[in-house]
């Protein structure tokens, strides 16, 4: 599990040989998204604003 520096993101975790990622935010969690790519993982990893890359490139894209 990484813990992010995030208000709206507190860690994520993945899978990668089920492709799948998981995201803890502040309240709730985990939830999981299947068929995820690693480089999606990697790049809410390294994104300066992981609220703002979950928004942009992961939410509504991947299955819950």
């Amino acid at each position: 599990m990484y813990h992010l520096n995030s208000t709206s993101i507190k860690a994520a975790d993945y899978d990668p040989a089920n492709r799948r990622l998981y995201i803890w935010f502040p309240d709730h969690g985990p939830y999981t998204f299947y068929r995820v790519p690693e480089s999606v993982f990697l790049g809410l990893l390294r994104a300066s604003s992981p609220g703002t890359y979950y928004h942009e490139k992961i939410r509504g894209r991947y299955s819950l």
